[in-house]
């Protein structure tokens, strides 16, 4: 039965990762700065830090040393971290969501190699490359040369996973042959980068099953994005006054952020729906849901919805929404980079309809 009611562990985690944003991450994102600043790096420490809370490996099994988190509670906790810092939680939504596939494709013996490595370094993230890295096998090893473009996490992962007809080959960020260059431009969130393989030799030890798609964190991460910007509407509201009363007792005002509530609702609806679907198939068998890709229903729909309603949020605030001191201008700029990352919502409605035309 699908639930709207999270369950007590849910709210927990939910909760704790929103006094974590609170307390250590807007502090630092939301200073004049940097918000002022074009050249926005990582946060490397506070990326650690919310490692150490255990976001990184959340959704691993708890035999492995994880939460066993269900996809719901991955998308819960993107959104939170995105309400403070979207980079964070590109990088942490990214590598939980590729553990959760990696743990159920990996041997036994590459679980103790690799998982237990994971578990240990705060700083051990994950790639997903591929397919497209011409691979060929050389006795007991793979031999890979190519290149692929625009891998998120690249630039901090230390295990490289490539599709291959074959499976998964897992890949070692310090293997001889492989090359890492930063991707330039600003239409990603997170880490993103040009990996190369040359002459690189991979042992068939390293070959694991074959490995899907990953959950999609992008409409999560605008849900996030766009819920930090209502709420500073909000609160700019109630304080500015205008014609001796607050602005968001009038009307204009009062409506326009009653529009982005509700695209906030919708959102969240889209986007819980389709990462409750990714967890029980079943319901598509019996019909409970329909037959359709719901993962790109919220992709095509959240970051399209967000970056109107963050637009209407600094109409709120007059000329002082467009001041580069201010954090109007940064919610546009990171929600129009959900809306133009990878495919964007184009691809996910070219998904969709696919799927409606078969």
């Amino acid at each position: 039965m699908f639930d709207l009611r999270l369950s007590p562990e849910q709210l927990e985690i939910r909760d704790t990762v929103r006094d974590f944003v609170e307390r250590e991450v807007k502090p630092l994102t939301l200073k004049p700065e940097r918000l002022e600043a074009f050249d926005r790096p990582l946060l490397g420490e506070l990326l650690d830090q919310a490692s150490r809370l255990g976001l990184r490996t959340l959704a691993l099994s708890e035999d492995a040393g994880g939460a066993g988190a269900d996809a719901l509670t991955c998308c819960i906790v993107t959104e939170e971290l995105a309400a403070g810092d979207p980079d964070i939680a590109a990088v942490l939504g990214h590598t939980a969501a590729i553990a959760r596939l990696l743990e159920r494709a990996m041997t036994s013996e590459q679980r103790g190699r690799f998982l237990q490595q994971l578990v240990r370094d705060d700083a051990f993230h994950l790639v997903l490359a591929g397919p497209g890295v011409p691979t060929v096998q050389s006795g007991r090893e793979w031999v890979l040369n190519g290149a692929v473009t625009a891998v998120a996490n690249a630039t901090v992962a230390k295990l490289f996973l490539v599709r291959t007809e074959a499976g998964t080959l897992l890949v070692p960020r310090d293997a001889t042959g492989v090359a890492v260059r930063e991707q330039t431009g600003d239409w990603y969130h997170g880490s993103c980068g040009e990996v190369t393989f040359s002459n690189c030799h991979v042992s068939a030890a390293n070959l694991a099953g074959a490995v899907g798609n990953i959950a999609p964190i992008l409409p999560a991460i605008s849900l996030g994005i766009g819920r930090a910007a209502y709420e500073a509407a909000l609160d700019y509201a109630r304080l500015r006054v205008q014609g001796g009363k607050p602005i968001i007792a009038h009307q204009a005002i009062a409506a326009k952020l009653a529009g982005i509530a509700i695209s906030l609702e919708v959102a969240r609806a889209a986007v819980w729906r389709a990462a409750w679907a990714s967890d029980h198939p079943e319901a598509v068998a019996d019909r409970s849901l329909p037959d359709l890709p719901l993962a790109a229903v919220a992709e095509a729909y959240a970051p399209e919805a967000m970056l109107r309603a963050v637009k209407d949020a600094a109409e709120c605030f007059g000329a002082m929404g467009v001041m580069r001191d201010m954090p109007l201008h940064k919610y546009v700029r990171d929600a129009r980079i959900c809306l133009h990352s990878g495919e964007g919502s184009g691809g996910a409605k070219r998904d969709l309809a696919a799927a409606i035309t078969g």
